[in-house]
């Protein structure tokens, strides 16, 4: 079994510029009939933030849910921004996963080269749109007065961005699989991914739900043990230095890192158990 994952991650890597060009053919297509191209990468992260800002920012005064500390440096706006930009991408990858193999389909039928690029190029192709905000959010924290630490972009950083990847990917070798068999998946995951933007402390600090007095113990931890509420507010800590209560407790950390590593577990063994009858379908 190692020795086969072994051989098919080299097999990956040595085709590495098809996942490249699959990228930049996924990019190209998806903004050349657009007169405003990549700016779109930015422009619908920030609709959505202005909106949701008004709603909770303006008028329910959401502020009050942020540490006192924090809501004077960036203030809610900024922490809806550092959210919702890692949030976009995410939710992209979600939203594209069920049909990486069903839109890949005439090349995997003609073309030698391993399957799992074809996830790999649709999780790659959002990361690339992901880096293409991080303009925008630069401007929001300097002008915000956030405050970003030496240890923050040394290590939650790079710790949220691999987490997610990771986490992303999984996510996208299981489900393209399944849902060349089972269709009713793709619609099954866009209700899961409105669960998710809500249950993954996105418009709210996390720190509401767990000093709540009416949330009971049990569902305090269940909380934590979701993966992405973690690793969504790694992204966010970054900008929020010596804020305690905005960075992840040790069990929501832990979830995060073995959720992650399980993810892509389950998601690679699926997607090689499944591998053949996905080939006969397509």
């Amino acid at each position: 079994m190692e020795v086969a994952v072994a051989s098919r991650t080299l097999a990956v890597w040595e085709h590495r510029r098809v996942v490249g060009l699959l990228v930049r053919r996924d990019l190209k297509v998806k903004y050349q009939q657009s007169v405003l191209g990549y700016a779109w990468t930015m422009l619908e992260p920030m609709a959505m933030t202005l909106v949701y800002f008004t709603v909770f920012g303006v008028i329910l005064n959401a502020n009050r849910g942020m540490p006192e500390s924090a809501a004077d440096s960036g203030g809610f706006l900024l922490f809806l921004v550092a959210g919702i930009l890692p949030w976009t991408t995410f939710g992209a990858i979600l939203g594209e996963a069920p049909r990486a193999m069903i839109t890949h389909s005439k090349l995997i039928t003609t073309m030698k080269v391993p399957r799992e690029i074809f996830p790999l190029a649709t999780v790659g192709t959002k990361f690339v749109e992901y880096l293409l905000t991080w303009p925008v959010l630069l401007v929001f924290v300097f002008a915000l007065g956030g405050r970003p630490s030496v240890a923050g972009l040394l290590l939650w950083l790079p710790l949220a961005v691999v987490l997610t990847f990771m986490f992303g990917l999984g996510v996208t070798l299981f489900l393209s699989s399944v849902n060349v068999l089972l269709r009713d998946v793709e619609r099954l995951t866009r209700i899961v991914t409105r669960v998710l933007f809500y249950g993954s402390a996105i418009l709210f600090p996390a720190s509401m739900v767990l000093d709540a007095d009416a949330v009971p113990g049990w569902a305090a931890t269940l909380f934590q043990l979701n993966p992405l509420m973690g690793i969504f507010q790694m992204h966010r800590t970054v900008w929020f230095a010596g804020f305690g209560e905005l960075t992840p407790t040790t069990l929501a950390l832990s979830a995060s890192v073995v959720g992650s590593v399980l993810m892509l577990v389950i998601g690679y063994w699926t997607f090689r158990r499944l591998e053949m009858s996905v080939l006969k379908e397509l």
